[in-house]
Formats: C-alpha cells, structure tokens, sequence
C-alpha cells in the first residue's frame, strides 16, 4: 500500500508536466478538428443574436442536421429558411426552456420528428438589467428559470441517449460575468454564476464517459440586441465581441474538444487578478473601467 501511494505521488506531477506541455503544444499546433457531418445539433435561443450564427457557422462546417429552439417563431422561421438555402436540414421549434415540461415534451417531438441530438448548445438566456431593489420578483424567477433551470432541463432531455450512443457534447454559452459580476445585471450574473458551476460539475461528471463531453464558453460583451444600450468607459480598448466571432470560435472549441473558453483570451488576465488581488484594488478596477456604470445605459431588446 505504501509503495502504491509513493507511485502515485511519483507519477502525478509527471502527469501534469506532460498535460501542461500538451496544451502548450496545442496551442502552437492546434488538434485535428472534429468532423460534423454526422452531427445533429441543437441550439436554444437559435432564432438570432449569437443563436443565428452560430446555426450559421454549423451548417458552414457540415453539420448534417440543424434543429433551433426559442420562443419567437417570426425568428425562428427566418433563420432556419436561412439555414436550409445553405444546404442544411434545417428544423424550428417553439420552446421555452424555462419551462420543464415544454423542455421534455419538445425534445421527444424533436427525436419523433429528427432524430437523435448528438450536439447540444444551451444558448438561450434573458436579461432585464436592474438592481435587485429595482427588480420584480418574476423577472428575477425568469432569469433563473431560462438561464439556468433551462440547462438543467435540455441536458437532462438530450444526455442520456448521448451516453448510450457514446457521441455527445454539451455546450454551454455563459458569459466572463460568469466570473466577474456588475451592478445592475444581478439576475443575469448570478444565473451565469450558476450556470458555470452546472457546467463545471458536469464536464467534471463526464470523465469516465467516452465519447461525450462538454464546452463552455465564457464571452465578453457581445454586441447584441440583447444588451443593447451597454456602454464601457473604453469602448476602443476593450470592443464588444462580434456574435459571428463568438460563434466561430465556439464551434471551433466543439470541433477541438475544448472544455473552457473565454473571450478574448485577455480575459484570463481577469481571472488570474481576482485571484490576487485585494477587494479594494478590484473596486477600483470597476470605476476605473467603467464597468461599475456600464448598465446605467441599458435599453435590451426593444
């Protein structure tokens, strides 16, 4: 037993060197991508905003079926016209992933109807930019039930038969609030908080299940409808991501295996300065930023 632990301890940091190393060697010369012609992928929240491009970049990449889900078919409709005028099966359901029950009863219409999902992309998510004294109480409910709730629910709906085909990937579309809350989005940033660690625990579940994994991808500012109305103190030194760039990179993260992406990736920096960092010095960061104030401006979808 003590020869057993003493290898253990041996092997460990050689492992991590050698995992280290490995992604270093990635980074230099990426993975083979994955090939998607065999994937049927579903997005949530698929009718527009990052939802439409990333539909896009999917069919672009030859995903064999594309099935979008949301709550607006005049959005709906129009992206999967789109979708199916590049030469992809294209199907559109009305669904609200904050609903259980829609949840479960949608995606047998979806297996009856498609077939078997083989990608997921929880994408769909709401926001009414308020303080939590400003905030009514079913609007903060919404925001859980959609943004988090909502993940629990497609995963549990799609996962199982994913296992059994041992051919499956979760992706999730969070946001760098994720890590790093403001003033005045409380119900988005503590859904998003929420949902990272759903993420983290599940990716971390999925170890020992070959052949199926999980994403999440943790953007900046994307310049939405979404969050129309959000202003930075310095809009040239930190630019709203593109939703065609977040969708482009996301589905290269599947195609690479990726569990964790952020974006851009000087939103690492973040990471390692909350880490370090005394809550005073993070305080002024915000104003400093601009961050603190940036939802003072807020309009959402119109």
């Amino acid at each position: 037993m003590v020869w057993k632990w003493l290898g253990a301890l041996v092997v460990f940091p050689l492992q991590m060197i050698y995992l280290v190393t490995k992604a270093a060697v990635g980074l230099v010369l990426p993975p083979k991508l994955r090939d998607l012609s065999r994937e049927s992928v579903l997005i949530t929240g698929g009718g527009r905003g990052i939802g439409r491009h990333l539909a896009r970049e999917f069919a672009e990449r030859g995903a064999r079926k594309i099935v979008l889900w949301g709550r607006t078919e005049k959005c709906l409709k129009e992206t999967t016209e789109e979708i199916r005028q590049m030469g992809t099966e294209c199907h559109y359901f009305i669904c609200d992933v904050g609903n259980r029950e829609e949840v479960y009863q949608m995606a047998k219409a979806v297996r009856e109807k498609v077939g078997d999902i083989t990608i997921l992309v929880n994408n769909a998510a709401v926001v009414h930019g308020k303080s939590l004294m400003d905030s009514d109480d079913d609007a903060l409910l919404k925001s859980q039930h959609v943004n988090t709730l909502g993940q629990f629910w497609t995963t549990k709906a799609f996962l199982p038969r994913m296992l059994e085909l041992q051919n499956g990937h979760i992706v999730c579309l969070n946001s760098v609030l994720a890590l790093s809350a403001i003033p005045g989005a409380i119900d988005y940033c503590t859904s998003k908080a929420s949902a990272f660690a759903f993420m983290e625990s599940l990716t971390l579940g999925l170890l020992d299940c070959p052949g199926v994994s999980a994403t999440t991808v943790l953007p900046f500012h994307t310049s939405t409808e979404m969050f129309q109305g959000m202003r930075v103190r310095f809009p040239n030194l930190f630019p709203p991501l593109k939703p065609e760039t977040v969708a482009r990179r996301t589905v290269e993260a599947v195609q690479q295996n990726q569990a964790l992406l952020l974006l851009p990736w000087t939103m690492n920096i973040l990471v390692i300065l909350k880490s370090i960092l005394p809550q005073a010095a993070l305080e002024e960061i915000h104003r400093f930023s601009g961050t603190y104030t940036c939802m003072n401006t807020f309009k959402g979808r119109t």
